[in-house]
């Protein structure tokens, strides 16, 4: 149970130091466009951000996907 608990942490800290760095990589970016979404879009936000967004998410996800499969082995 700890190492769950570990590996959540871990993995929530890191995404978060993602999210500074990205965060302050973008500050003189200059490319903007809108996300289409499903009912509006969005604001003009940076390239990089979009992109940098995306990943972090994914990574997010993926990380809890495989807490989520070890558990269910047990």
């Amino acid at each position: 149970m700890t190492f769950l608990i570990k590996k959540i942490l871990f993995a929530a800290i890191f995404n978060s130091c993602l999210f500074i760095l990205l965060l302050i990589g973008i500050q003189n970016s200059a490319n903007r466009k809108k996300v289409n979404l499903i009912f509006s879009e969005t604001i003009n936000l940076p390239i990089s951000f979009i992109i940098g967004v995306s990943f972090i998410s994914g990574s997010i996800t993926a990380s809890l996907l495989t807490n989520h499969s070890e558990k269910s082995k047990e």
